[in-house]
């Protein structure tokens, strides 16, 4: 079998594992999967950061059309976040402003514009055109992470 499709069967697992993970903690009613919610939204949110590398591996490796799988894995992803930050879940571990809670209704609308935008990002992926990808992907980190983590997220220290 091909690498690619070898590879592809993985991440396509992969994203079906999150999805049954995600609907099972969605029926329970449980807001997280280990009781520590920072801890929960950090792995979460590192997830998110290595699909993220996987999107601008695939675009520098010209693999256009496989973005697509990572893209809706992070449009799944983004349905998640509000359950992430349960009232009372700020603490000096987590790099969320109190403003999460302060402006709940922002923060539910960031989260649905970063749906919206790795939505935006699968639908151009799938139609390996490179040039509308690249440029998706150029802008991706400014209007789909940056619209949360500007206002809501405690900048990460500088070295």
């Amino acid at each position: 079998m091909n690498g690619r499709y070898v590879r592809a069967i993985i991440v396509i697992a992969g994203l079906v594992a999150l999805v049954a993970v995600g609907i099972g903690v969605g029926k329970s009613g449980a807001q997280t999967w280990t009781g520590d919610p920072i801890a929960d939204r950090q792995r979460f949110m590192k997830l998110n950061g290595a699909l993220w590398k996987d999107v601008q591996d695939k675009a520098k490796a010209g693999n256009i059309e496989a973005i697509a799988v990572d893209a809706e894995a992070l449009a799944v992803n983004a349905t998640r976040i509000p359950s992430l930050f349960p009232q009372g879940s700020q603490s000096d571990k987590s790099a969320a402003k109190p403003e999460v809670w302060q402006k709940w209704g922002e923060f539910e609308l960031a989260a649905k514009n970063f749906q919206a935008e790795s939505e935006k990002l699968r639908d151009i992926a799938k139609t390996k055109d490179a040039d509308a990808t690249n440029a998706a992907i150029k802008d991706f980190g400014r209007k789909a992470c940056g619209s949360c983590h500007q206002p809501f997220r405690v900048p990460p220290k500088q070295n």
